[in-house]
């Protein structure tokens, strides 16, 4: 007799990672909507069924989006740098996202990422190039990334260089089509040839996808598709180090006075964050890499916007195979597409932004949270408006879950059967909360549309005396299943505890309102 395959085992942890937005803003509603709102809910869930989870993010402070900003805006960067951060960390812990590490630009995490590139310099890994850049007669400076814009040399569409939000290539300043000066496009740009350092990561090519494909489940559709297109190809150097000075400076003599590439910080960042997040757990690491050393029982796991994945799923993946098997790669990344607001992109430069710190000013952040979820750019770019917001909470939540408590308070005090039936029903909603929660399946849309489509049902159902246990049971658990978006609202229900629960004694619920202080 054929036996069934077995289960693969569960990681003995899970680190949960959402890359570091630029410290050139507060979060919008798109980093909100996207990677930020998703880890959350997964990392809640997963630890109600009691997994050992670590959740981190936090800012950076490199990129040369500070920059080109804080020029924009006429402010030093580094005051830009000390604003956004502290606003960011706010942001997420107003919309109730529980980040346990928060990452930053201290000491120890320059001299991990100039560790960790060093390691790799020692062992021949890096490599001297002659490399393009635009340059700008008027300014005296190397054109990169937030610097230099123009089309996409792979799907031709217009953005900065380093990374395309587009297609998810790397995109090489030098050869973007008709480049020029993000902050004066009529400044004459020029190309010319430096020495860099750089990684080959076409080295690496063949073992990244056979690792992605045997992966594949471990991606949504697009990335899928954008990694197999990616690999399927000569991959091109990837530049370790700039020509600039914003940046982490970097102690290799031949590239001297040149910094880290922010996009070459990924892997290194991405140990930091874990492990920082693993110790305001509790966790005693002896090391900023332990928890990705091969066999150490982890599995990271990336929520992150489509733009970011060659970063974090091709470069830096190939630099760890650069160290011969020392470390796991990653398996997971769950992206998002963008979040617009009113169908347009957010634009802190232009002003069109919503932050998630301004909207819970007004709004409770349940409310939000449903919302987002409800509308969370999954597979395709969705748009945020005021009135959408309004419509979505109002008929599918608020509405439905005060009546429902209304009828449960008729009941409080008293005790009643729960049946079997009713604790089928209970078994249903959960298993279907799980799909949508677990991260084989996982779904925002799908959990708040499970929400929605559950309040509906018991908003529709007049129990009888008799059922008045069975209906009180399935809000209460409803409301349980519910807790990783509705936060507020579930945070005083209790656990019914081990067991089959046979009876069941009404409290008074909560309500839910449309403002905060209504």
């Amino acid at each position: 007799m054929t036996r069934p395959p077995a289960e693969p085992a569960r990681p003995s942890r899970t680190v949960v990672i959402s890359p570091a937005p630029t410290a050139n803003g507060d979060l919008h509603l798109g980093h909100i909507a996207g990677p930020f709102l998703a880890a959350d809910v997964h990392t809640r869930y997963a630890r109600s069924q009691g997994r050992e989870v670590a959740l981190g993010t936090g800012f950076q402070d490199t990129s040369t989006f500070v920059l080109t900003t804080a020029l924009r805006r006429g402010v030093r960067p580094e005051e830009l740098v000390a604003n956004s951060a502290a606003q960011i960390e706010s942001t997420l812990r107003t919309m109730g996202i529980g980040v346990d590490g928060y990452t930053g630009d201290d000491d120890r995490f320059t001299k991990w990422v100039v560790d960790f590139l060093g390691r790799l310099h020692a062992a021949g890994r890096l490599e001297p190039r002659s490399v393009r850049f635009p340059y700008s007669e008027r300014t005296g400076r190397f054109l990169v990334d937030g610097f230099a814009s123009g089309g996409c040399p792979e799907c031709l569409a217009d953005g900065c260089a380093g990374l395309c939000e587009s297609c998810g290539h790397l995109v090489a300043a030098g050869d973007l089509i008709d480049v020029k000066s993000t902050l004066d496009p009529d400044d004459p740009v020029t190309l010319r040839e430096v020495d860099v350092l750089v990684f080959p990561v076409e080295r690496y090519r063949e073992q990244l996808r056979e690792h992605f494909e045997a992966h594949v489940d471990g991606m949504r559709p697009h990335m899928a598709q954008a990694m197999a297109r990616m690999l399927s190809q000569p991959l091109p150097d990837f530049p370790v180090t700039y020509p600039i000075q914003w940046g982490i400076p970097v102690p290799f003599a031949e590239v001297a006075g040149q910094v880290v590439n922010p996009n070459a910080e990924a892997m290194a960042w991405s140990m930091h964050c874990s492990t920082l997040a693993a110790q305001q757990r509790g966790g005693a690491l002896t090391g900023e890499d332990e928890l990705w050393l091969a066999g150490s029982g982890s599995e990271v796991v990336y929520f992150l916007g489509f733009d970011n994945i060659y970063p974090f799923a091709v470069a830096g993946p190939a630099m760890l195979l650069a160290f011969d098997g020392h470390y796991d790669l990653p398996t997971r990344y769950l992206t998002n597409e963008f979040y617009e607001l009113d169908h347009r992109k957010f634009s802190t430069s232009r002003g069109h932004v919503v932050s998630g710190r301004e909207l819970a000013a007004e709004v409770p952040r349940d409310l939000i949270r449903f919302a987002l979820a409800a509308t969370s750019p999954e597979h395709q770019r969705t748009s945020f408006t005021r009135d959408a917001l309004t419509r979505i909470t109002e008929t599918r939540l608020v509405g439905p879950w005060n009546r429902i408590a209304e009828r449960v308070d008729t009941h409080v005090g008293r005790t009643f059967p729960v049946s079997a039936r009713s604790r089928r029903a209970a078994a249903r909603v959960s298993a279907r909360f799980a799909e949508s929660y677990e991260l084989a399946g996982f779904s925002l849309n799908r959990a708040a549309e499970a929400i929605s489509d559950h309040l509906a049902r018991l908003d529709r159902w007049q129990p009888t005396e008799s059922q008045a246990g069975d209906f009180c049971f399935e809000v209460v658990h409803l409301l349980r299943s519910a807790a990783p978006i509705l936060i507020d609202l579930a945070a005083d229900v209790l656990d019914p505890g081990p067991g089959e629960v046979t009876t069941i004694t009404p409290v008074a619920l909560p309500r839910l309102t449309t403002g905060v202080g209504r």
